[in-house]
């Protein structure tokens, strides 16, 4: 989900999507995209506004160069919602389940891409990804009884119950596009991923999973966070000699693409990334990122 107008960054995004800005040395839509993948995630509907959705194609192509499958989709009202995205993807996923992962959320850590796909394995439902922060009442707030169960869900309140932020990324099963489809539109005029969440809570059918401390989640929203998240993923690369985030080689290591694809994807860069690609394609890949 790569649409909305990016108004709290304004002026950065009063001609470009907030999507495109960069984190660090990569724009900020390969961050999400590589989780996504990390799932094994490979057919991809990217949803944006019809002013930017041209740009994401000359970025992404057909994902084909990286062994997806990447379609897009236009939200003409750019304030319609997160929970719009299930409407507007109804017909391409034709009936699947689905992940939906907003495009200014980040995820990085030790043992993420295991624990995604074992999620993706078990859910029966919706699945929802809970992240201890220090201010939840800037966010969707998951709220628990004495044994750790999700009981309700809380947006922004004012009082939060837990210090449990619901992070931007959800796993449906297809009755997702029908709960979306029934749902009203909030005070703000938007269909609230909120209020697709508390039906499937309703349902007993909602699952929580809390992201422990070896996993970082950032979002980017404001200047501020901006900034902040660059300088994690700088202070990561530099430290470790490792990218984050590089969708080349998240293919290649994820058996996506081989070595000699990732030697032609390199041949369009040039300095420090052409090398770094180069490097990857001469190792053996390694599924465990």
């Amino acid at each position: 989900m790569a649409g909305g107008l990016g108004t709290r960054l304004y002026p950065l995004t009063r001609v470009v999507s907030k999507h495109l800005l960069p984190i660090y040395d990569k724009p900020m839509v390969y961050y999400p995209l590589s989780t996504l993948m990390l799932a094994r995630i490979r057919t991809i509907l990217l949803i944006s506004t019809s002013h930017d959705l041209a740009l994401y194609r000359r970025l992404l192509g057909d994902g084909s160069e990286l062994g997806l499958s990447i379609s897009y989709a236009e939200q003409s009202d750019a304030e319609g919602g997160i929970a719009q995205a299930l409407t507007i993807s109804q017909d391409f996923l034709n009936g699947e389940s689905l992940a939906l992962i907003l495009g200014d959320n980040i995820f990085y850590g030790y043992g993420l891409s295991g624990m995604l796909q074992e999620s993706v394995v078990q859910n029966r439902g919706a699945t929802i990804f809970g992240y201890s922060v220090k201010d939840p009442e800037r966010y969707g707030v998951a709220i628990l009884d004495k044994n750790g169960a999700l009981t309700a869900i809380e947006e922004k309140p004012k009082h939060p119950k837990s210090n449990y932020a619901i992070t931007g990324l959800y796993l449906y099963d297809n009755d997702a596009v029908e709960i979306a489809n029934s749902i009203k539109p909030s005070s703000r005029g938007q269909l609230e991923i909120t209020d697709v969440n508390v039906e499937y809570l309703r349902r007993g059918k909602l699952r929580l999973v809390k992201l422990g401390r070896g996993v970082a989640w950032l979002d980017t929203g404001t200047p501020d966070s901006l900034l902040e998240t660059a300088q994690y993923v700088s202070t990561i690369e530099k430290r470790q000699g490792l990218k984050v985030a590089c969708i080349e080689e998240v293919a290649y290591r994820m058996g996506y693409i081989e070595a000699a694809q990732v030697r032609r994807l390199a041949e369009k860069y040039t300095g420090e990334y052409r090398t770094y690609l180069e490097a990857v394609a001469a190792e053996s890949p390694n599924p465990a990122i």
